[in-house]
């Protein structure tokens, strides 16, 4: 694409700019001008574009949201086949920023779907059928990966459950449930996974506690499922502690309410959501990409010096 010289060609850049090349603000401005261009800017412009080009940009954000460089990392998101929760979201954000993305998740056409989706876009993904919870299948699912891609270098811990019950109604087994997704499955995952990444001197590891787990529910799940979430935190800043000699950072996100199918069908109806977006400061619910984000940035090499630590995606619906 050629910058015409003495005249700004208004399509061409128009046409970068929908493709999210970097120097946006510079090119709006020179296209809200609509003047000649000396010939200093046109060099300029030039060298903008070549300088632009395989920058990494995604399309979940609702903007052109450059996103960090994951190019040659291998990215394990579990819970990611499912299109109803953060997982899927995770996983393209993670492969728009160039890395080989794992879909890993129980639901096989679930897997095969969000790899399909991934690929379509002209992006790397593989899908792997896996039991959070049994330990055969995650060894199994850890040594495949390894062997396959020779290492890994990010675990987002995104596979979950919950349920929507009172401790008067809830049963030993409901709890028992819940902690062996949430926080044993997350156990066994890390626990391989960790082994893999000591080998390289090298890992980023982030997981999805929730809101819940600080403020004591209200938004999502029972208090099983509070009580698991705020156990990853405590395991979360325990193993930071034990790997960070290794070069493995260990964070956590906790998100409030987000637009997922499943916190719609788990909260209700159209006018129950209206009610809580009304009790968050923002008052309004978050995004799936306002989630990814952060989860991206904590897991990129630029992230190096945090670990421990967990970041509240709320709105303000919590404030440590």
């Amino acid at each position: 694409m050629a910058i015409h010289k003495g005249e700004f060609d208004v399509e061409i850049l128009e046409d970068l700019i929908k493709q999210g090349y970097q120097g946006q603000e510079l090119l709006e401005k020179f296209i809200s001008m609509r003047e000649k261009v000396p010939a200093a800017f046109e060099k300029m412009m030039q060298d903008l574009i070549e300088q632009s080009k395989g920058e990494s940009y995604t399309k979940h954000s609702g903007g052109n949201f450059k996103i960090f460089d994951f190019k040659d990392q291998v990215v394990i998101v579990t819970g990611s086949g499912s299109k109803r929760g953060i997982g899927r979201g995770i996983a393209n954000m993670f492969a728009e920023a160039g890395a080989q993305v794992i879909i890993a998740d129980m639901n096989e056409q679930g897997c095969k779907d969000t790899v399909a989706e991934i690929k379509a876009a002209g992006y790397k993904a593989d899908g792997f059928v896996l039991n959070i919870a049994d330990e055969d299948s995650v060894n199994a699912f850890v040594k495949n990966v390894k062997d396959k891609y020779g290492k890994i270098d990010v675990l987002v811990n995104n596979a979950g459950i919950t349920q929507r019950v009172t401790v008067h109604d809830m049963t030993l087994a409901d709890m028992k449930r819940i902690f062996t997704v949430n926080m044993f499955g997350t156990f066994l995952i890390t626990k391989a996974v960790v082994e893999v990444m000591k080998e390289k001197k090298y890992g980023r590891i982030v997981r999805l506690s929730s809101v819940s787990a600080k403020r004591g529910g209200g938004v999502f799940g029972g208090a099983h499922y509070s009580a698991s979430k705020a156990a990853l935190l405590g395991f979360s800043k325990n193993l930071a502690r034990e790997v960070a000699t290794d070069g493995i950072t260990v964070n956590c996100v906790c998100p409030g309410a987000i637009n997922t199918d499943i916190r719609k069908n788990m909260n209700g109806t159209e006018e129950d959501d209206i009610k809580l977006a009304q009790e968050i400061p923002m008052k309004r619910i978050g995004e799936v990409f306002e989630v990814a984000g952060p989860i991206v940035f904590l897991a990129s090499k630029e992230a190096g010096y945090i670990t421990g630590e967990d970041i509240d995606i709320n709105g303000g619906s919590h404030m440590d």
